[in-house]
């Protein structure tokens, strides 16, 4: 059941209508993870096959579909225990290195823009403040790693290393 994108040597997730928050945080570990909220089970499906991903679920029936060729079944509603899952599931741990790589809107790969080609595009106080900028080539957004980074960081870790009550979905 573990098989990992060939090209990134990491899985490719995409998560069904119930889990968009779970989407969200593993783009922010940078998990290359779908979400589309308009989508039904049988597009969800095929999308999966076709682009070699696993389905992130907690319908029952949806993970036991036989069409669907790989399934992990979320049995949490809690946004921290449902991430633990994936990870064990995926035998990985946070890599600092990916966190913020993906675009948090429409999940592709950021890429690294010149800062003298955002001066215009963002706040004088962060064009001064901050050395590296990354822009996302479908959606054209920009990210930088100001203080919203280190707060994302901290929530990762009280997700993840918290009591499950404290958080949810």
């Amino acid at each position: 059941m573990r098989e990992p994108d060939s090209l990134s040597g990491r899985h490719r997730f995409f998560a069904d209508v119930m889990l968009g928050s779970l989407a969200r945080w593993l783009r922010i570990l940078g998990y290359d993870t779908c979400y589309d909220n308009r989508m039904d089970d049988e597009e969800l499906i095929s999308r999966c096959c076709a682009d070699n991903r696993i389905a992130l679920t907690r319908d029952r029936r949806l993970a036991r579909r036989r069409a669907l060729k790989r399934s992990l079944f979320i049995t949490s509603d809690n946004l921290g225990d449902q991430l633990r899952e994936v990870l064990r599931f995926t035998g990985d741990g946070v890599d600092e290195r990916l966190v913020l790589t993906r675009c948090l809107e429409c999940n592709s790969s950021l890429q690294p823009v010149a800062k003298r080609e955002v001066r215009d595009l963002v706040p004088p106080y962060v064009y001064r403040t901050q050395p590296r900028f990354q822009r996302c080539p479908e959606c054209r957004r920009l990210y930088w790693a100001g203080t919203h980074r280190e707060r994302m960081m901290e929530r990762i870790d009280r997700l993840l290393n918290s009591d499950p009550e404290t958080f949810s979905t």
